[in-house]
């Protein structure tokens, strides 16, 4: 009786072991797969980020968002090799918009002094004045929209851009304000010539477009 005793009492601290050692490895398998899918969430979800910012304005998204035009059409492909070709694409625009503002900017102040001199102009010189005026006025409509489409439909960049104030944003929110001033500026231009007393909002609006034009230059470039 006391051998059998002997022998249960060994048996149960065996097996007692032994379910220690299997709920051990048990933990530890559990521990090691749940470590790997963590890293396995953690690569993925780094890789996305990498990709592609989590905010783009809706021009970006439109042509190069995970579904936008270009990703469907196939013709920019969303991979590593894709974004690194797009990101020099992105350079390349944005240094020319900066080139094609300079030169809007540079014809608003011809423009603004053309404007002076056809303000107070009469009979032949009014005629003339006014041809060279509506002849600045296309070029700068055609660099202004130049400039805009280069920023515009340009690849976005890596990463979102960190909160708080800063120049990009002040550029931004500049150009919230010249693009109604522009838009507001050619409206009234063709109105002019059926109520002359409008003239006035016109170079309001002109100079408050070149206003704010000149200080978005300004906030990006220094």
């Amino acid at each position: 009786m006391k051998h059998v005793f002997c022998l249960l009492i060994g048996f149960f601290l065996m097996s007692y072991s032994y379910a220690q050692d299997s709920t051990a490895v048990h933990r530890d398998t559990t521990k090691a797969a749940s470590g790997d899918d963590l890293l396995s969430g953690l690569t993925e979800s780094t890789e996305k980020q990498e990709l592609l910012p989590s905010k783009m304005i809706f021009t970006q998204r439109a042509f190069w968002g995970p579904k936008g035009l270009l990703r469907v059409m196939n013709v920019a492909p969303l991979t590593p090799e894709g974004r690194e070709k797009e990101l020099k694409v992105r350079r390349f625009m944005l240094k020319t918009h900066q080139v094609a503002g300079f030169v809007t900017l540079a014809g608003m102040v011809a423009q603004g002094l053309v404007g002076a001199k056809l303000y107070n102009a009469k009979g032949s010189d009014y005629s003339r004045i006014k041809e060279t005026h509506e002849m600045l006025a296309t070029g700068i409509n055609v660099a202004y929209t130049t400039t805009a489409v280069l920023s515009l439909a340009a690849p976005p960049k890596m990463v979102s851009e960190r909160k708080g104030f800063s120049s990009i944003k002040l550029h931004k929110y500049l150009a919230v304000l010249h693009i109604a001033g522009m838009i507001t500026t050619n409206v009234l231009s063709g109105m002019i010539a059926d109520n002359y007393k409008l003239k006035p909002y016109h170079r309001a609006a002109a100079y408050t477009t070149f206003g704010a034009f000149a200080a978005s230059v300004i906030a990006i470039k220094f």
